[in-house]
């Protein structure tokens, strides 16, 4: 009766063993879920109205659905002029939090035209009831850089982001 166990045991632990290999090995369906990120880097600028350039900003370019879900998550810092830029399919209403996040960021959302419709300025979560606070702007691009970066840099709301045609199309 106990070697019967111990064989049904060993079964199971086999069997465990053979569907983690299959769902985490290079051909597994989750492959692509498992494996790092590797960002496009970009670099983009911000002018004002009269076209006079106010900054410019790299980019790490998050323009699928798992690099937009994961974001800035588990990075421990932007140094000011990086930042990322999150890239829709289309204009639309989107809420945007601070999952994982180590730092404070600035959240900046504009148009398919790149003018900027909507500045966030999201410290980090401080409210453990309320870690995945909403942020939400109206656009089809989201910039990200370090909280105060677009204060010190004098961008507002009317501004506008050249988006690089490598990163619209």
């Amino acid at each position: 009766m106990r070697r019967r166990g111990l064989v049904n045991l060993i079964v199971v632990g086999l069997l465990v063993l053979a569907a983690v290999l299959a769902l985490t090995g290079p051909t597994s369906p989750l492959a692509p879920l498992l494996s790092p990120l590797s960002y496009e880097n970009a670099t983009l600028s911000i002018h004002d109205e009269n076209d006079t350039e106010l900054a410019t900003v790299d980019v790490r370019v998050a323009d699928t659905e798992r690099e937009r879900y994961v974001g800035l998550s588990n990075t421990v810092s932007l140094a000011d002029g990086e930042g990322m830029l999150f890239v829709h399919p289309e204009s639309g209403t989107y809420p945007y939090v601070m999952r994982d996040m180590a730092f404070p960021i600035d959240i900046v959302f504009a148009g398919e035209n790149g003018t900027i419709t909507t500045i966030h300025h999201a410290p980090l979560p401080g409210n453990p009831s309320d870690p995945l606070k909403q942020y939400r702007g109206q656009g089809q691009y989201v910039l990200e850089v370090p909280y105060g970066w677009t204060n010190a840099s004098g961008i507002s709301v009317g501004d506008r982001l050249s988006i690089p045609e490598s990163v619209a199309e």
